[in-house]
């Protein structure tokens, strides 16, 4: 038996998209939490629903290790976690009847259930934990497990733990929902334990990635939060909050990846990474004393890409660098709030390719008031700065977004994609899925002749040497994109406060 038995509901096989890719990686925030409650004294187990079966995988984790505790605690550090694509909620209250099934106390950490307190009370759980949930659940489990207990030892017996900060649950008797008040963040991350990655099986995200790419990549995360405000960004754990780790306790955890687990690539999965150009510097020389540089990709964004700070990341193994293009329209960056400029897209380009790491952009179709006009701007972006790999994505309305309060009453019956390669509109965009999709296609398949895709290899190849024009077969792609230009038009798309 163990106190608590940590899961999350994102199951890479429900996700083709990510199928496809086959870059999985280990739920991180689940395991900051698993390393947090040992540190404390509590057994725990993890099922980590990733790569194995949640169907068949979970009820065998319960049976083995008979928790008192289960917490179906999300991957903050996942943005797909963010999303809460509708197939992962269905294994999240799939597992909640399971645990329930099996006399645990069943508690949810996440953006989806921070969104939905009610629908997930009512569906079942004993407690959502609210915010940033590493010490709200330690606390919780401290009370449910160790407190005094008047009635004998049985949990659901115990008072109710009004006095722990974030958590929400339903009163006992009047069934009303009881919110306590909002837990401070976590200051100085590096309190923390390193996450407990000797729960997970490193060898089944070895083989997958060796199979597939030939390497073996691990994430890690040097941040908390992001400062910027960008009203389509969900940020329903830590705000606008920027909390960063020291240099060297981060090179001091990849040293570790390499050493011991075997890494041979990281993905630093922080919302933003290298905010701070000094901590970078910082970074660089505590790898290089440690020994301790891997090729890593990270995500940016075009402002804070200087020719100092590209310098400082090569010496420290950034092999890749993903930003938030967004559009190659100013207006449409502006009604974003991004607090970003279109030229400065094209010097963060160059500052990196002169170190050699690769430059790539994340794209946004669809925003409300982008019209054909801004379309082509972005496109024309894309071809000037040949950009070593694109992500193509279409509007996302998330709760707790100024984006999301501006569209709401236009949202349909749809309001989550089902997975990740969903690219449904779930508003009256300018176009039709039809276009969006076909744009995707046109866009990816040009920028593919120019460079291989990055999950292909480390680190990325200079810009092909072949220059000419698109092959026939992307020319007919973006045929097919101008006919649908014309027919795919909404006559009546929706319009925001901050419409264009």
């Amino acid at each position: 038996m163990v106190d608590v038995l940590l899961t999350h509901s994102y199951h890479l096989y429900y996700d083709r998209k990510q199928v496809r890719k086959m870059q999985p990686y280990p739920p991180l925030g689940t395991l900051y939490a698993a390393a947090l409650l040992r540190q404390q004294g509590f057994s725990v187990a993890l099922f980590d629903t990733m790569l194995e079966d949640p169907e068949s995988g979970f009820p065998a984790a319960l049976a083995r290790h008979r928790p008192r505790v289960v917490a179906i605690y999300e991957d903050n550090f996942n943005f797909l976690s963010k999303m809460c694509l509708s197939r992962m909620r269905q294994v999240a209250y799939g597992m909640l009847d399971g645990a329930r099934a099996a006399g645990a106390t069943v508690v949810a950490s996440g953006p989806d259930s921070s969104d939905h307190v009610e629908e997930y009370l009512r569906r079942g759980f004993d407690f959502v934990l609210l915010g940033e949930a590493e010490w709200t659940l330690e606390e919780l489990v401290e009370s449910l497990l160790r407190g005094p207990s008047p009635s004998g030892g049985f949990i659901q017996a115990r008072a109710e733990p009004v006095n722990i900060p974030g958590l929400a649950f339903l009163g006992r008797g009047s069934g009303e929902i009881i919110q306590t008040p909002s837990r401070p963040l976590l200051r100085d991350p590096d309190t923390l334990p390193f996450p407990a990655r000797d729960l997970m099986d490193y060898r089944a995200y070895r083989d997958a990635w060796k199979s597939r790419h030939g390497f073996f990549s691990l994430n890690i995360v040097a941040s908390r939060g992001c400062p910027y405000r960008c009203n389509w960004c969900a940020r329903p754990i830590y705000g606008d909050s920027f909390h960063i780790r020291s240099a060297e306790s981060v090179a001091e955890e990849m040293r570790e990846l390499k050493d011991t687990f075997g890494a041979q690539h990281l993905w630093f999965a922080d919302d933003l990474f290298g905010i701070k150009p000094r901590w970078v510097l910082e970074l660089a020389d505590a790898v290089e004393r440690r020994a301790a540089a891997l090729p890593f990709k990270m995500q940016s964004r075009v402002n804070l890409m200087t020719a100092e700070t590209a310098g400082a990341l090569k010496r420290a193994g950034c092999a890749e660098v993903w930003m938030g293009v967004e559009s190659g329209s100013q207006k449409i960056l502006d009604a974003m709030d991004k607090g970003t400029r279109v030229e400065q897209a094209p010097i963060a380009r160059e500052n990196l390719q002169r170190q050699g790491i690769r430059a790539c952009f994340f794209l946004q179709f669809g925003y409300p008031g982008e019209t054909w006009e801004h379309i082509q701007k972005t496109i024309q972006l894309v071809r000037q700065t040949r950009p070593d790999d694109i992500g193509v994505s279409v509007s996302y309305p998330l709760p707790g977004t100024t984006f999301y309060a501006r569209v709401r009453e236009e949202l349909g019956a749809k309001t989550q994609w089902v997975d990740s390669d969903d690219l449904s509109m779930m508003f009256r965009g300018a176009y039709t899925d039809q276009f969006y999709r076909a744009l995707h296609d046109a866009l990816h398949a040009e920028v593919e002749t120019w460079s291989p895709p990055s999950g292909d290899r480390l680190s990325g190849p200079a810009l092909a040497e072949d220059e000419s024009a698109p092959s026939t077969s992307v020319r007919d792609l973006w045929a097919k994109v101008t006919r649908l230009e014309k027919t795919c038009r909404n006559p009546e798309p929706t319009l925001s406060s901050a419409a264009v």
